[in-house]
């Protein structure tokens, strides 16, 4: 059954999250995720995925010149790395009942640990 109201997909990542990249040129560097783009289901990974950008010169960067960037990578070639054990892991959804209501966290397959705060 499709989503009624909220239509935004669910993803496994999150902004902060350590990642392990699982294929491309980059397979095997982990980095942190700096920012998560949800309608195009891509993230931007620290030090992952650099590009050459030619800029030119501007007050900010008098010279201009090549300047290496970030670009982004699709969220399934990334997997979420267990803040608790230092190894990648799938991620799960469970409800956590707490006074005043619930909330759905992210726990990690591997171990069971909730990995939200």
């Amino acid at each position: 059954m499709p989503r009624k109201f909220n239509k935004k997909k669910k993803l496994h990542v999150k902004r902060d999250d350590e990642v392990l990249v699982l294929a491309g040129n980059d397979k095997g560097k982990r980095g942190r995720v700096m920012v998560v783009y949800p309608t195009t289901e891509k993230a931007l990974v620290e030090g992952v995925n650099m590009t050459t950008h030619h800029e030119k010169p501007s007050q900010e960067n008098p010279q201009g010149g090549r300047l290496k960037r970030e670009a982004p990578v699709h969220i399934s070639n990334l997997m979420v790395i267990d803040p608790n054990s230092d190894e990648p892991t799938r991620i799960g959804r469970k409800r956590v009942e707490e006074e005043g209501g619930g909330r759905w966290v992210r726990y990690a397959k591997n171990s069971g640990e909730i990995i939200d705060k």
